[in-house]
């Protein structure tokens, strides 16, 4: 898309200029159908002309559509709530609320696996196949592995070199975790990282501690009071100071709780096995005849007891025991989600090292929920969401999609966790680590089951959750659609954009990885990041203040790099846009004493930190949105408190971005234009301009310099965020938990009582099916595979013309 940039003219020809903005404007909005539809700034460079980032099948919905939704005169067309793209509106609002039921033949599975995987592991009888626990294998769990928790030792390094599975004490080798062991008062107690090992007192008073990891501590097992110990120390002791006790030491694994690890808790798994097993550690225990990672596919063995509850209602239960069968009534699209080896998935969560590495959720003394601000949390979420959903299916050939439950958030978190972890062949490189695990899962699911070759992977959906989102992909899946939260369509930033090097993947070999872009707009969908609930927030209604409670014009709150206290040193992070937010707009002194050139009384841009976050970001008209290593939160910040996003970062998409209509609810900066920002938001300067229209693109709004944003527009778009803002929150996920919690305990929890009362409007998970559900009808390719299928729609909707 073509994109202006700002310029100094003399204002004799403003008003020429004027007059050019406001013809191009009309044209755009009442010419369009005979005009192109985009400039497209993602091939900037290209012309007018067909924009490259065009889903399949965008101006092919039947005409009748478009004469019964029109377009607004921000280009969107509005169903359930939310502005969408002109064509994805009107085939969703002629359609999708329109879907009818269709009848699917569900099977069961009936493959037992052999001696009952002897107790250490679980079942899938859709395979015949154990999924062993982690520390056995073999075909029936039999094999007991070795997993050590330390690297080759030497006289240097006594242990062996750091890693974080690092044990000077006792090592569970099933599991490569640290405990005190036999012979101590407490040998469950964990003995992690720095625990184990010699501290190093700072020379200063402002100097950190340093642990020495050549030198373990035998004083963790000591038995003197006088001595700070930790596996021999006595917890009612330690809370009434009867005794020492090493501060060093900790309760890092999951299912303990308290400061001496005293209290055995829940665990994390997925929906905390669906009701039908026990959280073994992040391993789903599943009862007799239930399998799948949260224990919800039912089983021949295990129909007697009923069936789970995104199977039903209704169906037709078969008299035989034998082939088992059932026919419910579902709507498309259908989800088919691969039962994988534990490996890829359980293991990863079983054998965390850190509580709340993975997971979003943990659990206290009373085992009630704590939530995490796992930045990475989405990939459970959705996963859940999924895995709860009456869209999911047992029926691999009645299934539109195909998800693929690969955990990079898990793994990319662990990756020097233990040593049985580590891949020589990866550069120590995350990325490569990553690429890696996703090739493996690939070389499964196409070697095992039957769907991947019979369209090459593109009815198949990945999740890359980290921070460059699918930039190291594997070459082999990417026919596939690829969910993220970094949209980087490479036509700007074309190379790796974290500044931290184990994440780079500009060093993956290129016959690994391919030369392919980091987004697909055509196929891929940008998800919001997760965000934990916040009672407080909800029960303030923050998304919903008015303008008129909103003093401060813009709001940046974050990391401003090395120039400011605290900082990241690299002059690469954020790509350098946030270093040049701050030296134009900066509100707090850097290092040299220095605001920023521009700094004015109603915009802040800071590094501190507050505690009255959310209350200062609903307090503000505009909210920057702008890149860390990668994505960062502030989209979701910005839209879970009702401010209007303000985005800059060029080629690189936000949530939903090429469906929903941004220009509807955010606007966009070019970086180089940072420091006309003011200039462009400042409304109180341009409600009497002559200059107030603005041109609209398919892609984002484009201000020149020497125009605002008038107050129609600003009411507008605040009107939307208010309308859209559940769509960047999961509150799918969120209440199944809350539907767990209250089976447990009488009293709901304030984040349930708060996110159960909020409106029935449609959330992450909802715009997610609604996208699929677009895509599944409105792609050319897809049109044979339905036409074997019943679909439950017109001919309007079910073909693209």
């Amino acid at each position: 898309m073509r994109t202006m940039r700002s310029t100094k003219c003399p204002w004799a020809f403003l008003g020429v200029a004027g007059a050019l903005v406001m013809l191009v404007f009309a044209v755009h909005v009442f010419m369009v159908p005979i005009l192109p539809s985009s400039l497209d700034f993602f091939g900037a460079g290209h012309g007018i002309g067909k924009p490259r980032n065009v889903l399949p099948g965008v101006g092919v919905v039947d005409s009748r559509l478009s004469g019964q939704f029109p377009s607004d005169s921000y280009g969107a067309v509005t169903y359930r709530g939310a502005p969408w793209k002109a064509e994805i509106g009107r085939w969703l609002a002629g359609c999708d609320a329109g879907l009818s039921v269709v009848n699917i033949t569900e099977f069961i599975g009936t493959k037992r696996c052999e001696q009952d995987c002897n107790g250490q592991g679980v079942c899938n009888y859709e395979l015949g196949e154990c999924r062993c626990f982690h520390g056995y294998a073999g075909k029936r769990c039999e094999e007991v592995q070795k997993v050590e928790c330390n690297l080759p030792s030497s006289q240097e390094w006594p242990v062996g070199r750091w890693i974080v599975s690092i044990c000077p004490a006792h090592c569970d080798t099933t599991r490569a975790m640290c405990f005190c062991g036999p012979g101590t008062k407490y040998p469950d107690r964990p003995v992690a990282e720095a625990c184990g090992f010699k501290t190093i007192l700072p020379k200063k008073p402002d100097d950190p501690k340093l642990t020495d990891w050549k030198t373990p501590d035998p004083d963790v097992f000591t038995t003197n009071k006088s001595k700070p110990g930790w596996c021999n120390v006595n917890p009612e002791d330690a809370y009434s100071s009867k005794v020492k006790f090493k501060e060093e030491c900790d309760c890092k694994y999951d299912g303990l709780w308290g400061r001496f690890c005293e209290t055995h808790v829940e665990c994390s798994c997925i929906n905390q096995c669906s009701g039908h097993g026990h959280c073994r550690g992040g391993f789903c225990q599943c009862d007799s005849g239930y399998f799948g990672i949260d224990c919800s596919m039912p089983s021949n063995y295990s129909v007697a007891y009923g069936m789970p509850s995104w199977l039903q209602p209704p169906m037709n239960l078969p008299d035989s025991s034998i082939n088992v069968k059932v026919v419910a009534k579902k709507k498309r699209p259908l989800i088919y989600v691969y039962d994988l080896p534990a490996e890829f998935d359980s293991h990863l969560l079983e054998g965390r090292h850190y509580k709340f590495q993975c997971v979003n959720r943990i659990y206290d003394d009373k085992n009630r929920t704590i939530w995490t601000q796992q930045l990475y949390g989405a990939q459970i979420a959705l996963y859940e969401s999924i895995l709860a959903s009456p869209h999911r299916t047992l029926n691999g050939d009645e299934a539109d999609y195909f998800y693929v439950p690969a955990l990079d958030s898990c793994l990319i978190t662990r990756s020097d966790d233990a040593p049985h972890l580590q891949m020589p062949r990866d550069l120590r490189l995350r990325s490569y680590h990553t690429l890696e695990y996703y090739r493996m899962t690939y070389d499964h699911i196409a070697q095992r089951y039957p769907y991947w070759n019979r369209t090459s992977g593109r009815d198949h959906i990945w999740f890359f959750s980290w921070d460059e989102g699918a930039c190291y992909a594997p070459k082999e899946i990417w026919n596939s659609m690829m969910l993220v939260h970094w949209g980087n369509t490479n036509t700007k930033h074309k190379n790796s954009t974290t500044a931290y090097w184990a994440d780079n993947w500009n060093y993956i070999p290129i016959d690994r990885r391919g030369n392919h872009p980091c987004f697909d707009p055509r196929k891929d969908l940008v998800l919001p990041a997760w965000k934990q609930p916040n009672p407080a927030a909800i029960w303030l209604k923050l998304w919903a203040r008015t303008r008129n409670n909103r003093t401060t014009l813009f709001y940046f709150n974050g990391n401003l790099g090395p120039a400011y206290k605290d900082g990241r040193h690299e002059d690469t992070y954020s790509m350098g846009i946030r270093q040049k937010l701050a030296a134009e707009f900066g509100s707090t002194p850097d290092k040299q004493g220095k605001l920023g050139r521009q700094h004015t009384a109603n915009v802040t841009v800071t590094y501190l930190r507050t505690e009255k976050y959310y209350e200062e970001l609903a307090s503000s008209i505009f909210c920057g949105v702008l890149p860390g290593d990668g994505w960062s939160g502030r989209m979701e910040d910005s839209m879970l408190q009702g401010c209007i996003p303000v985005i800059i970062q060029d080629g690189i998409l936000l949530p939903y971005e090429n469906m929903l209509n941004y220009n509807s609810f955010a606007v966009r900066i070019l970086e180089d234009d940072i420091p006309n920002l003011i200039r462009i938001l400042r409304v109180c300067v341009c409600i009497n301009s002559p200059f107030r229209s603005v041109i609209t693109f398919d892609t984002y709004l484009v201000f020149p310099s020497h125009q605002g944003i008038n107050e129609t527009q600003v009411e507008f778009m605040l009107r939307n965020v208010r309308q859209i803002w559940q769509r960047f929150f999961y509150r799918d996920s969120i209440l199944l938990e809350a539907q767990r919690q209250k089976r447990l305990f009488s009293e709901e929890a304030p984040w349930s009582v708060e996110v159960s009362k909020l409106d029935k409007v449609d959330d992450v998970f909802a715009t997610f099916i609604q996208v699929l559900h677009y895509k599944l009808y409105n792609d050319p390719w897809r049109q044979g595979v339905l036409q074997r299928k019943e679909t439950g729609l017109p001919d309007i909707c079910s073909k693209a013309s």
